[in-house]
């Protein structure tokens, strides 16, 4: 049974999420507080998710996250309100990997969780011709999970990484955002253009040596990204 962390400090909320997840068949852990939830995490190496709200006492979100990336690349989802749209920029800058917004209807709430659970268990599924792919200076080695760029060892997250290696997949091809959100987080499209661009112009700030001009990571105006062949 798949585990997921869900950390609010508000009760009725993460009372609700809890119904709505057990009724999907995951095993919720409980935390109330950015401390908390690391404390769980730390406790818990089996979570394979993270509900995580932004606004709460003593630890907040923000602050939760980045330490949190320190130990683990567990997919996280922010839970924000609509006024929180820095945070939501920050936190997906930090590493974050989506974000819903309070109000939220159960069924986007479980849509989201699935996909990124289905992401974070089965990326690397896709079988390719050899163990690497390599454009230029860019090497995936995906058996390791392990990118180098021009020999250097690069980290990415697990998001990253499974936008790096579908687009390194089909070169040349341009993808839209909806299509990128579709096939790495795994599921339906629900406000992917800022989600996607936010991880995209984080991927370049990791492959390429000056990001405001790419040579590999390029911006199709109106219509997506793609990866140069070379």
């Amino acid at each position: 049974m798949n585990k997921i962390l869900v950390c609010d400090d508000e009760k009725d909320i993460v009372r609700a999420l809890e119904i709505y997840l057990k009724a999907e068949g995951y095993e919720i852990i409980k935390a109330y507080n950015g401390r908390e939830a690391i404390q769980k995490m730390q406790e818990t190496p089996e979570i394979c998710l993270i509900l995580l709200d932004i606004m709460m006492p003593e630890m907040d979100g923000i602050e939760a996250l980045t330490e949190i990336r320190k130990f683990s690349n567990v997919p996280v989802i922010f839970l924000t309100a609509k006024s929180e749209d820095a945070d939501k920029i920050l936190g997906l800058n930090l590493g974050a990997d989506d974000y819903i917004t309070k109000p939220f209807l159960p069924a986007e709430l479980t849509a989201r969780v699935r996909s990124s659970i289905r992401r974070y268990t089965m990326l690397g599924s896709v079988v390719v011709k050899s163990d690497e792919l390599v454009i230029g200076g860019i090497c995936v080695n995906d058996p390791a999970k392990e990118v180098r760029v021009d020999g250097e060892e690069v980290s990415l997250t697990k998001t990253e990484y499974g936008i790096l290696k579908l687009l390194m997949q089909d070169a040349g091809k341009v993808f839209s955002p909806s299509e990128i959100y579709t096939r790495v987080w795994g599921g339906d499209p629900y406000g992917t253009e800022n989600t996607v661009a936010v991880h995209i112009r984080r991927l370049r700030e990791k492959i390429e040596i000056d990001p405001a001009k790419p040579r590999y990571l390029k911006v199709v105006w109106g219509q997506g990204y793609k990866i140069e062949k070379g």
